[in-house]
């Protein structure tokens, strides 16, 4: 097994191990404000109406005409519904009631999760611990994000000089459209003060991610942010919602409480070894070089750059019952075992990567052995070792040279569509690993709108904004073919989206299971660049054509037919739960996403075998929708 990356980041992915979520069947979590903040069932947010419009400007005279044509106009759309019931915590905004929210529990370092719903035009922002604000706003759209777009670290607004804090931005912008849930984890490191009380080390965002997508690690935050409860930094603070800038709301809130770890390593002793080994069980006949003690893991111990072996053993002292994570960063080949069994192993000598196992492990001690082997010289040498479980901050039992945080033994291979659009065939993994499509091609825009469309079975299968793919899996070395979307990729569905039913309880066909349906390639538009895709069923021709809207903010699909249409065809516009908007568009998926059909059809809405399905007859004229995310 050979694992390749561009950048392999040890032990500081975000991995939500919560025991605490926020029932939000009450307000009991929080303490009292003036009634702003709600319990409700469903939020509906017109992503096409702002919270905060603009006023028009108006003569008199027209200001006189509107008040008397008040009562004969038809009722005004409402930027934000919402329905009663629980589950989603919401900010009911309104000049005279705009709270901010705190917790009745405190935090030091915090491990938090959860999913936001951003209305258009509205602001908020979480502040952890009360003091540092990580910005939550409607900043769909925008390329170059500051510190106060979405996901930034917000600035303070002091003058006094070794005060003034200019924020953070994130590293890009993978937001959403207003009105969709959005996913925010983010793993925060309090800051450290001495018996004193004098602050010591900084407060950090260990990692952040929105949608998926990094957007910080390792930043310190040497001051409090604009807004907080208080300038004083504190060891543990409550977490803070702002209310004075809009609604909003949050579900699936959960958090974890995080201590440091009081595991340790005991009798800690190394073994090496010189030469050529082609599997870890090699050293049980090799001739050991040299031997010692150490208090931490340090792979140069072996005085060598390649063609070692090397064993540390010891014991740890487990202080209670608990699941503890277990993870060893290596080069070449590893394996760890506990208590004299093997619980994680790579055998091989010219790999990397990270092995990692969760067992249940009682108060006391017990013994360990970390095998490390590599005949790599392309690879530098690396092993590192670190201890978590759901309560503690991981603990590292490596001198900082064995495993260096940043590790590129990879320089990454990327491609961007620039002046013209790019392709790239490839192979796709379907919502990151469910399934590997093999007949796929990537397109991105100068315009920052890409996508990825199944050649196999005509179907627009994912869409994401910003940089284009990363190929390193696919062009460094000998490759395996696939690319990765660079960006936060809204999936949609698998398999065939038109085909001729039976009635509507049939199910559309599996990919490459309909004789009838055959790929025949795609030709480029001379005036855009971009791909028209083209396919043969039961004799009409379909092109398909993707493409961005005027204003850049989304992709448009268009589906032609030419030829005879038979009776009963339909189009599979979307696959999830469907909600209607106000605007005739819906969300899919519980609000993952928009669609919007442009073209007239009337959709039709279907339950089958669990799932929603959106749809629309194919009649032979233009279907055409857009995807909006």
């Amino acid at each position: 097994m050979k694992i390749k990356v561009s950048i392999l980041l040890l032990f500081s992915s975000f991995s939500m191990l919560a025991q605490e979520q926020l029932s939000l069947e009450n307000m009991n979590d929080f303490r009292n404000q003036s009634g702003n903040w709600q319990i409700i069932g469903n939020v509906l947010a017109n992503r096409n109406i702002s919270v905060h419009p603009e006023p028009a400007p108006v003569s008199d005279k027209t200001s006189k005409r509107r008040k008397r044509k008040k009562r004969k106009s038809a009722p005004t759309l409402a930027a934000v519904q919402t329905e009663a019931g629980t589950g989603i915590l919401y900010n009911n905004y309104s000049e005279t009631q705009k709270d901010h929210l705190l917790t009745t529990w405190e935090h030091g370092d915090l491990k938090l999760a959860l999913e936001v719903l951003i209305p258009n035009g509205s602001n908020s922002g979480i502040y952890l611990q009360g003091r540092y604000e990580v910005q939550l706003k409607d900043s769909w759209g925008v390329m170059n994000p500051t510190s106060s777009d979405i996901g930034g670290i917000h600035r303070n607004w002091e003058t006094t000089p070794g005060k003034i804090f200019m924020g953070i931005p994130p590293l890009s912008n993978p937001t959403k459209a207003p009105g969709l849930w959005q996913k925010i984890a983010i793993h925060f490191q309090a800051p450290r003060f001495n018996d004193a009380g004098e602050k010591i080390a900084n407060a950090k965002i260990i990692s952040a991610t929105l949608n998926g997508v990094l957007i910080h690690s390792n930043v310190e935050i040497p001051l409090p942010t604009g807004g907080p409860i208080s300038n004083t930094e504190v060891a543990t603070g409550p977490l803070m919602i702002q209310g004075d800038h809009g609604p909003i709301a949050f579900r699936n809130i959960k958090y974890q409480l995080l201590t440091n770890s009081k595991v340790a390593l005991n009798e800690l002793s190394y073994k090496t070894y010189k030469g050529d080994f082609k599997g870890l069980e090699d050293l049980e006949a090799a001739k050991v070089v040299k031997e010692g003690t150490a208090k931490n893991i340090d792979v140069h111990v072996t005085d060598e750059e390649d063609a070692y072996g090397i064993t540390y053993s010891g014991s740890i002292t487990i202080p209670e019952d608990d699941n503890y994570t277990f993870e060893i960063g290596y080069t070449g080949g590893a394996s760890f075992a506990i208590d004299g069994k093997t619980i994680v192993s790579n055998n091989s000598s010219d790999s990397e990567g990270v092995l990692s196992k969760e067992i249940t492990l009682n108060a006391g001690t017990h013994s360990f052995t970390i095998t490390n082997i590599k005949t790599a010289a392309w690879r530098a040498p690396r092993l590192g070792f670190t201890i978590s479980s759901a309560k503690t901050n991981p603990k590292s039992f490596h001198v900082v040279d064995s495993y260096p945080p940043n590790v590129n033994s990879v320089s990454p291979i990327y491609v961007s569509a620039e002046a013209d659009p790019r392709m790239l065939r490839g192979f796709v993994s379907f919502k990151g690993n469910q399934q590997r499509l093999s007949h796929t091609i990537g397109v991105g825009t100068n315009e920052g709108l890409n996508f990825v469309y199944d050649l196999e079975s005509a179907n627009l299968v994912g869409v994401w904004r910003g940089n284009f793919v990363n190929a390193t899996p696919m062009w460094h070395s000998r490759g395996n073919g696939s690319f990765n979307p660079d960006g936060a990729v809204q999936w949609t569905f698998l398999n065939q989206p038109l085909a001729q039913l039976e009635d509507l309880n049939a199910p559309f066909p599996a990919t490459g299971t309909t004789p009838d349906f055959k790929p025949e390639g795609y030709s480029v538009d001379t005036i855009d660049g971009l791909p028209i895709f083209k396919h043969n069923y039961k004799g009409a021709s379909i092109t398909n054509k993707i493409y961005p809207n005027n204003n850049n903010t989304h992709l448009i699909h268009e589906i032609n037919v030419s030829g005879t249409v038979d009776a009963n065809w339909y189009y599979k516009i979307a696959s999830g739960k469907a909600e209607k908007q106000a605007d005739g568009s819906f969300t899919i998926n519980d609000k993952e996403y928009y669609v919007n059909i442009l073209s007239g059809q009337q959709p039709i809405v279907r339950e089958l075998n669990g799932e929603t399905e959106l749809l629309v007859l194919a009649d032979g004229s233009t279907i055409k929708y857009e995807i909006i995310w």
